[in-house]
């Protein structure tokens, strides 16, 4: 079995391969003598039987995670949990699914389709969580599925990898204040989403977020023509004390809304 460092690891290579950005934000942060850690990993799926949350969850749970939060995004149609790990030094892993039942015919079959070509070895692989895109999709498909779901052609164009990674502002030295953290990533050339505000949630919320805009990448489809769409985002969390002293470990729900929209096309 694959360690968690291994996992993690391969993760964040593949991520940096879709995001060159982020690698290059993380080089700048650590040029600073900072050391950047890791508050969050993000992936997404749908809820078909096959697919759901749970099918990338059990891989994690393997390695020592453990459920946490649930949350529901009613106008995106989804839900998501969230897990952590004994080693509060490891990443949290935050798991989202489109809800199908929710959505138009169209994305409801389009989606059935698009699992018919996955083979249940796959699933069962422990690097799941970054297989990439494991059927045919053609750019007329994924067009249609943007037009009412950004989320839905997202998944249906990467397939099963990262969508973002996220900077842990507690543990900076010179950043700690995201407002400082945001001048400086902006100054250095990069786009923040601006949704909803560019930071999102509060000292109150115990949680605040900010996050780059994903860069748009080439990406073939299976049609064999190639476009460029918006791949993976960076994003920055600074959590708060509770009244206990920890740190609150959970997500807000109405930022992480807003977040999701850093796949968005400018």
């Amino acid at each position: 079995m694959m360690s968690l460092d291994t996992l993690l690891e391969k993760m964040w290579v593949d991520y940096c391969e879709l995001n060159p950005a982020a690698k290059r934000i993380y080089d700048i942060f650590t040029a600073e003598g900072e050391t950047v850690l890791n508050d969050h990993i993000a992936l997404r799926t749908f809820n078909h039987p096959r697919l759901g949350i749970e099918s990338l969850a059990k891989h994690f749970k393997k390695l020592g995670y453990v459920e946490k939060g649930d949350y529901t995004f009613v106008e995106k149609k989804l839900y998501a949990k969230h897990y952590e790990h004994p080693n509060m030094d490891n990443p949290k892993i935050f798991i989202s699914e489109l809800e199908l039942e929710k959505v138009s015919p169209f994305i409801r079959e389009t989606v059935n389709k698009l699992v018919e070509q996955v083979p249940d070895s796959l699933i069962e692989t422990e690097t799941f969580a970054m297989a990439g895109r494991p059927w045919k999709v053609s750019w007329d498909v994924y067009a249609a599925l943007a037009k009412e779901s950004e989320y839905a052609s997202w998944v249906a164009a990467y397939g099963f990898r990262p969508n973002h990674f996220t900077v842990n502002i507690n543990k900076l030295k010179k950043f700690s204040d995201i407002k400082v953290l945001n001048n400086f990533v902006q100054e250095k050339g990069y786009t923040l989403n601006k949704s909803g505000g560019e930071i999102k949630g509060t000292p109150e919320d115990f949680l605040e977020q900010s996050s780059t805009m994903a860069s748009e990448i080439p990406v073939k489809f299976d049609d064999g023509s190639t476009h460029n769409i918006p791949g993976c985002y960076y994003e920055f969390a600074r959590r708060y004390p509770l009244a206990n002293g920890q740190l609150y470990q959970g997500f807000v729900a109405k930022s992480a809304d807003k977040i999701f929209e850093s796949t968005n096309k400018q």
